[in-house]
């Protein structure tokens, strides 16, 4: 059992937090640190953003654009979907076409995870329990440490061993980290140290649970998800719920949003998770009002705009749109760029100041030119 009570890491204080309102640093359960890539994992490194390509692995071409666009989304691992040997052979064309670490994902056949740590990946999904005899897997364990190539071990609520669910009638975190136990077990018989583990379910309770039950008996890295959580709205907010309770706890190294859309949209979600708890920091926050009968302008209309506008901007910029003169000022004084709105005007605010008063039409326009001055003029500090 480790020693849970560590001191709140100084790297981890949020840089987006205006100083008068700050967030409480979170301090992270120590784990093991691993390479995926370039890319660390565990210990006191940053919680990195995952996701994984929807696209047919044979296509290359198809899921090589995929990736591109994630790895300009923020995506800092891709998993791929490795089904068959086609599948390998796609792998091996796409490790020099992209900067991003790729983890291989296999079921059953020892041959793809074989085939997938010749072309070059640099972490695979795999459960050893089913892959099969024992020499098997001593085989795709023997060629990951020889390449320095971490497994993560995925255990889900929804095929555990059929012993555990008849022991239990049912998933329960108990059998889920029983499972995770048994595969760790298989991998350090072996000498292989170099594990990940997930533990996922659709059940946000079974998930919170399983997770708080392995981070109190092992020390590797946790892969955090809700699995299956559904599309773009109810998946997003199923995931924000379950990881955010995990991660307010201290747990959790890495995570993968999984939601039934555009993966771009997995990368957006798990940013805003950790930016929510101040974890990590990529690109704008925007504070908005959610209007009322006393705004004089169209701030959703506003607001989405500025959104939509700022979407590629990596800057830690603080920007306020605010709508009316209660809470508006005061919210976009605290903020680095602030809109604060009259009737059919707004002022512009720029850290604390009150630069002028703009035309609501103009609005949007005038925000981003101080946007543009504000990075060319002073630099900007983030945790990625």
């Amino acid at each position: 059992m480790r020693n849970l009570k560590n001191k709140p890491d100084p790297n981890l204080t949020p840089l987006d937090s205006p100083p008068s309102v700050p967030l409480i640093p979170i301090a992270r359960r120590k784990t093991r640190k691993l390479w995926v890539g370039r890319v660390a994992i565990g210990g006191d490194s940053p919680i990195s953003v995952q996701s994984m390509t929807k696209t047919d692995t044979r296509d290359a071409d198809t899921t090589l654009r995929e990736i591109n666009a994630l790895e300009v989304a923020g995506c800092e691992i891709v998993r791929l979907a490795v089904p068959d040997h086609a599948a390998a052979l796609s792998l091996k064309r796409l490790r020099p076409l992209t900067h991003i670490p790729l983890i291989a994902d296999i079921h059953f056949d020892y041959r793809l995870a074989l085939a997938a740590l010749e072309a070059g990946v640099e972490g695979l999904r795999l459960n050893p329990g089913n892959i099969g005899a024992r020499w098997k897997v001593e085989e795709v364990v023997k060629a990951a440490k020889e390449r320095k190539v971490p497994i993560r071990i995925g255990v889900n609520a929804g095929s555990l061993e059929k012993d555990l669910l008849a022991r239990d009638g049912h998933p329960t975190a108990e059998a889920m980290v029983e499972s995770a136990a048994r595969h760790i077990s298989i991998l350090e018989g072996l000498g292989f140290e170099q594990i990940k583990v997930s533990l996922k379910a659709f059940s946000i309770p079974l998930t919170v649970a399983a997770c708080r039950l392995f981070s109190d008996r092992f020390d590797y890295p946790l892969h955090l998800g809700i699995t299956e959580a559904g599309t773009a709205f109810p998946g997003s907010i199923r995931s924000a719920i379950g990881l955010g309770i995990l991660l307010a706890e201290g747990i959790g190294d890495t995570l993968r949003v999984s939601l039934t859309c555009d993966p771009i949209e997995e990368v957006r979600a798990g940013y805003e998770i950790l930016r929510s708890l101040g974890l990590r920091q990529r690109g704008p926050i925007l504070t908005s009002c959610p209007s009322c009968g006393r705004a004089e302008i169209d701030l959703p209309a506003l607001a989405c705009e500025v959104e939509r506008r700022l979407g590629n901007l990596h800057e830690p910029l603080h920007i306020a749109v605010m709508g009316c003169p209660v809470n508006g000022p005061g919210e976009a004084r605290a903020a680095d760029l602030g809109i604060a709105g009259g009737r059919g005007v707004g002022l512009l605010f720029c850290r604390g100041k009150i630069l002028r008063k703009v035309p609501e039409a103009e609005l949007v326009d005038a925000l981003l030119e101080e946007v543009e001055k504000l990075r060319k003029g002073a630099e900007f500090h983030a945790l990625d």
